[in-house]
């Protein structure tokens, strides 16, 4: 995160200003707290004076009102910015009667939370299905391999779930460059049964650089069979950005650029801007002209129990 950098230290007040000022930060405001007073000390530092409480408050005397604090917890304000000095006597009694009473004082910080980035959604099949013997989960590797033509940061998938009813799954998802792990999360999610994709998320964002080729990764534990995607396309323009999928080797459990499971890559991205036109494009790498627009487009789901499986290696036993 940038706000943690070594180099934060050293931006001008005019930057910090536009920094706290955005109403697109992704991240809390006790980070923004905590990154301000790192500042803030570097400026004392560079004064040649002692870095105290009221030194760095006069230091902040423009950026403090920007720090959305009344959005914190009790807990984060209580044991982060309650205990610096910073605030004066009255701002700390206002900021607790903020959180706790029902007569609320007027604060001098906004009391609304940032906006934040919208996460845009990559959808990379034309439909899905279910069949009598697919999709099932035996603690396999189902895997895809992407790159994009933008810098983006991926916050999580969007999995299928269970086709013959609701459903838990337990579910280890994981990114990857050239082996090398960079970032992973055990968590679960419930299936109600529907064709919908349900996401699951990373702790923190992780950045995706241009041309380069990652690995997403999904191992799920669940009983149940599930839907799985078809018609899949090795390249799906979603707003500016352009995503390239190929298959990868560590997929284990059917999944592959035809058909299978991650049928989503969830991120933040640079926005279309002409908010006219539709901004989620898909268009098959076969050369088709026509292209095809995911959200408008009702996804098919169809029943079969032919062998024109996505992946020969995920059947019943």
């Amino acid at each position: 995160m940038a706000i943690k950098s070594e180099g934060f230290v050293d931006i001008d007040i005019n930057t910090l200003l536009l920094i706290l000022a955005r109403e697109t930060l992704n991240c809390k405001e006790i980070c923004l707290f905590e990154a301000a007073l790192n500042w803030a000390h570097s400026v004392c530092t560079k004064l040649e004076v002692d870095s105290t409480p009221e030194n760095r408050r006069d230091a902040l005397t423009e950026a403090l009102p920007l720090i959305r604090i009344p959005t914190m917890t009790l807990e984060e304000f209580a044991n982060g910015v309650a205990q610096q000095g910073i605030l004066t006597p009255q701002e700390t009694i206002d900021m607790f009667l903020h959180f706790t009473a029902k007569n609320k004082p007027l604060l001098n910080f906004t009391t609304r939370p940032r906006a934040g980035l919208k996460t845009q959604v990559c959808h990379r099949f034309l439909s899905c299905a279910y069949r009598c013997n697919q999709w099932r989960y035996r603690g396999r590797c189902d895997s895809i391999q992407f790159s994009v033509d933008k810098r983006i940061f991926i916050v999580g998938f969007g999995l299928y779930g269970s086709s013959t009813g609701a459903a838990d799954y337990n579910v280890k998802i994981e990114l990857k460059r050239l082996g090398r792990v960079l970032a992973e999360n055990n968590t679960k999610f419930f299936s109600d049964g529907s064709s919908n994709t349900f996401h699951v998320f990373f702790e923190n964002p992780i950045q995706i650089e241009p041309d380069l080729y990652y690995t997403a990764s999904v191992i799920l534990n669940g009983s149940e069979l599930s839907f799985f995607g078809q018609e899949g396309m090795t390249e799906v323009c979603m707003g500016n950005v352009t995503f390239q999928f190929q298959c990868s080797s560590e997929s284990t459990n059917g999944t592959g650029v035809q058909g299978g499971q991650i049928p989503e890559l969830i991120f933040y991205g640079p926005m279309v801007t002409n908010t006219g036109s539709n901004t989620n494009v898909a268009t098959s790498v076969a050369g088709c002209s026509n292209a095809s627009s995911i959200n408008n487009s009702k996804i098919a789901i169809t029943s079969s129990s032919n062998s024109n499986d996505p992946g020969n290696n995920n059947e019943v036993d």
